[in-house]
């Protein structure tokens, strides 16, 4: 895939940024638009650096507004490799609809969290990033299948199995390199917006039979985080 030039990419993203006003909220394609399913072009330059201030800022308040935990640029149509990613414990362990929602705890041969009164999605503080051009890597075997939600298929969940721990890489800003181990919510939060950049959406590797609205998933099934019930109720499996 040829790299656009530093001026014309810089062009179009200064018109999305213009675009979408004072407010800086852009809008956030749906499935069906062909930017979702492309391979993302690595981000190595082709940005002035007040561009990509206003593009992470103008992101960061998009998925705040939505209200999401992660946007990632095909989510914007924007065909490059960056992402930004948030959340922060709440008091009340209510969590927004967010980009990366999830409820389901599967045990490999640990004790059950939920049996212990703990919350299964190990939800922990995740403070803003910018991430580009990311990877990660699993660190053990160990996965977790969770409910999951995406903000360019608005509206639904499914339960996806993801990697407990991972080592994850990325650039900031600046253009420094960082590697991290994340572990449970703000890991499932960082592979769901990298598979983006590569034309992955969470319903490619769902259980699709877990599939529900998120009025459904709310009336029926969010009274536990482990989706037992939606499981036997509903035909898949764990």
């Amino acid at each position: 895939m040829a790299m656009r030039t530093r001026s014309t990419l810089d062009r179009e993203v200064e018109q999305l940024l213009h675009d979408a006003g004072r407010n800086h909220l852009l809008p956030i394609v749906q499935m069906g638009e062909a930017v979702l399913r492309q391979p993302t072009e690595a981000l190595q330059g082709q940005l002035s650096r007040r561009t990509l201030h206003r593009l992470i800022e103008a992101m960061r308040a998009t998925m705040l507004e939505a209200p999401g935990v992660g946007l990632a640029g095909p989510q914007i149509g924007l065909g490059l490799a960056i992402a930004v990613v948030e959340d922060h414990v709440r008091d009340d362990g209510d969590e927004d609809d967010a980009e990366a929602e999830s409820d389901e705890y599967e045990d490999e041969g640990e004790d059950d969290p939920d049996d212990a009164g703990e919350d299964p999605r190990e939800i922990a503080e995740f403070p803003f990033h910018e991430i580009i051009n990311p990877t990660y890597e699993p660190i053990g075997t160990q996965t977790r299948s969770f409910y999951e939600g995406c903000l360019s298929f608005d509206g639904y969940q499914a339960v996806r199995r993801r990697w407990l721990d991972i080592t994850a890489r990325w650039q900031d800003a600046q253009g420094k390199q960082h590697e991290e181990h994340l572990h449970g919510w703000p890991a499932r939060i960082f592979q769901h917006e990298t598979d983006h950049l590569s034309g992955e959406i969470y319903i490619d590797k769902a259980e699709i039979r877990s599939m529900t609205s998120n009025e459904n998933l709310e009336e029926l099934w969010a009274y536990d985080p482990v989706p037992r019930d939606a499981a036997k109720e509903l035909g898949f499996t764990l």
